[in-house]
């Protein structure tokens, strides 16, 4: 028998990777040297130097690359980072901003705008609440990659830290997935745009069926066209780590979440999610990943109109998840 194959792997740890990365699911054609860490880091290597054989990568990143024709990896519609983005949005309360309309024309901060965070807001901006986006003026941080914008888009470098022109009033608002520390402070006049942002996270949810995906898994294009079985295999392998992650919520015998409720709060939310909470395979998530495509075109980000196969591994379209 042949001996396995070993890859390195970046991703962050999560109750999703965790089973893959100490073998509890087990891949006999397949070894990993283990990369863990945080998102923006394992983005920045990945992009820049190409430095991971398997990645999970940035959705907002690998549409403009792949829509630029430069995309160093391809993607598995294994989905590691999926979040609602409602509460991502922090105002300064002085400013007359009490509805999502009244972002209209003002000055907001983005770490960067290609962030995969900021696309969904924008899109959820446009498109449920009309805002002209192309009319706000967008300050941003340091981009993980060189991004070129056609004419009439107002973005620019911040110039200093974004929390700190958040605090201190220079900008009107924030876009981040953490929160600002001025926020968590209580040290500024700033607040979420939705205080009760699980109640319109519903309700979006309820009118689109999207659970916003963030970031996917993700092969080097050389390793793949090497191992053309490759990533076939990490699809199988990653559905059934999810699939013990959310068995393991179920768990009532000895808690595996430090929650006193986590079982019936899974069985809850399963069930509002239509059964599958955390969907994997590409046919599942296809109309979602168009309207990723629809809101980078629509933000200047993707240089060419591309369809949504065009960010995946052809071998793994036709995988249906566990």
């Amino acid at each position: 028998m042949a001996e396995p194959l070993t890859l390195s792997l970046a991703c962050t740890l999560s109750d999703r990777t965790r089973p893959v990365l100490d073998g509890r699911v087990a891949t006999p054609k397949l070894r990993f040297h283990a990369i863990p860490g945080e998102p923006e880091e394992i983005f920045r290597r990945a992009l820049r130097d190409r430095a991971f054989e398997i990645s999970e990568l940035s959705m907002g990143s690998h549409i403009v690359t792949t829509a630029r024709g430069d995309a160093p990896y391809i993607g598995v519609p294994v989905f590691l980072s999926r979040a609602f983005r409602h509460s991502a949005i922090y105002v300064r309360t002085d400013r007359g901003i009490r509805t999502a309309a009244d972002l209209a024309g003002r000055t907001i901060g983005l770490p960067e705008y290609q962030q995969t965070a900021a696309l969904w807001v924008r899109g959820i901006l446009r498109e449920h609440h009309g805002i002209d986006t192309k009319a706000v003026r967008w300050r941003i941080g340091n981009e993980r990659i060189a991004i070129t914008l056609p004419e009439g888009f107002d973005v620019q470098p911040a110039g200093e830290s974004l929390e700190t022109a958040l605090a201190e009033g220079r900008i009107d608002a924030l876009i981040g997935p953490r929160p600002p520390a001025c926020y968590l402070a209580r040290s500024a006049p700033v607040d979420r745009l939705f205080p009760d942002y699980r109640r319109e996270e519903e309700a979006w949810h309820r009118a689109t069926g999207f659970f916003p995906i963030m970031h996917c898994l993700a092969v080097r294009k050389d390793v793949a066209e090497q191992h053309p079985w490759l990533p076939a295999e990490l699809f199988r392998a990653f559905a059934a780590a999810k699939a013990m992650s959310l068995e393991e919520l179920a768990m009532v015998n000895v808690l595996r979440v430090s929650l006193p409720w986590i079982a019936a709060e899974a069985a809850a939310q399963t069930a509002f999610m239509g059964g599958n909470p955390w969907p994997y395979g590409f046919a599942r998530n296809r109309d979602e990943i168009a309207a990723m495509i629809r809101y980078a075109r629509d933000d200047g980000l993707a240089a060419r109109l591309i369809e949504p196969e065009d960010l995946f591994h052809p071998s793994v379209l036709g995988l249906e998840d566990l």
